[in-house]
């Protein structure tokens, strides 16, 4: 769901950015404030898996393919402003480096992906599970409700988008943004809780402890195996990933202004469309762009984060 230069306007650019911007200097003090130091290393640690899992597209009915978008599965590791910062990290590396978004639309993405789909899905969450608790499976059922309904709010959001740009009528965009999203938001449903399941069961410190410290949780010990399951996916999943259209390519190329998305090139996405230039081998090339990114996301989620909480415990 990266909007592409060209399929915004400038007004709808500048608003979004000026959203996004608000959104991630409110979210910064919180962390600066309340985040447990112990977890910083998590939230790159998570920004890195998101990323990862970002490569890996699955096919959809229609030609159409989706990926996880992770915002739900950071908002509950991590809570929802260090979600925000997790999220714009990924966002942002992946616009700058992989040339995924565009420029003009960084601030629409951000909006869209980075703030309202972690917002959106950490309130179902929290009320699905208030009213499923004490019952078995209740992390399962408010995992995947808060998947789905983030998943297709932040569709219907994009819709608006575009509407206010003028580029698709919203009486148009908004169903076919919503319908088709509403099955990539059962892979992102299904995806979440299968995930948070088996940290409830391996390391649920993981799950239940985003807000306050942890005496059990050792992030810097979990950033190598972290680090590790990502290169992972890199390296076994992210090459044989479905090629189709995803759900916004595929509604742009139904409705006929896919025309409009133009490539501003940039001297930073050396790794553009998650490939590397000088490696002819289509495998190669993917895993070597892939790692490259994980480590990047990681280090520089990490090392802001520390150096900014490091400033303002000083």
């Amino acid at each position: 769901m990266h909007i592409p230069d060209g399929f915004i306007d400038a007004k709808t650019a500048i608003t979004t950015f000026s959203l996004s911007a608000i959104g991630l200097t409110l979210s910064l003090r919180q962390v600066r404030k309340t985040y447990p130091p112990q977890k910083i290393p998590l939230i790159g640690l998570t920004a890195a898996f998101i990323f990862a899992a970002q490569m890996l597209n699955f096919p959809v009915a229609g030609g159409t393919s989706g990926h996880l978008i992770g915002a739900v599965l950071a908002s509950i590791l991590l809570g929802p402003s260090a979600a925000i910062l997790a999220m714009s990290t990924v966002l942002i590396l992946q616009c700058l480096l992989f040339a995924d978004g565009g420029i003009t639309a960084l601030g629409a993405n951000v909006f869209v992906l980075g703030i309202v789909a972690p917002l959106v899905g950490h309130t179902v969450y929290r009320v699905c599970l208030l009213l499923c608790q004490p019952r078995a499976h209740a992390h399962f059922v408010a995992t995947a409700a808060a998947g789905w309904v983030s998943t297709v709010s932040a569709a219907i959001v994009c819709a608006g988008l575009l509407a206010l740009s003028n580029t698709v009528d919203w009486g148009i965009a908004f169903p076919a943004m919503a319908g088709v999203h509403a099955l990539i938001g059962m892979g992102e449903a299904l995806i979440t809780s299968l995930i948070i399941t088996a940290l409830l069961r391996i390391r649920p410190e993981l799950v239940t402890s985003h807000d306050r410290p942890c005496p059990a949780l050792n992030s810097r010990a979990l950033a190598p195996y972290g680090l590790l399951i990502s290169a992972g996916l890199v390296l076994f999943v992210a090459p044989f990933a479905c090629g189709w259209p995803d759900g916004l390519e595929k509604v742009a190329g139904t409705l006929g202004f896919e025309h409009f998305a133009k490539a501003v090139t940039m001297p930073t996405t050396l790794f553009a469309d998650y490939t590397t230039p000088w490696l002819s081998t289509a495998f190669l090339s993917t895993v070597l762009a892939g790692t490259v990114g994980v480590i990047t996301v990681f280090g520089f989620s990490y090392l802001c984060l520390l150096a900014i909480k490091k400033r303002a415990d000083s």
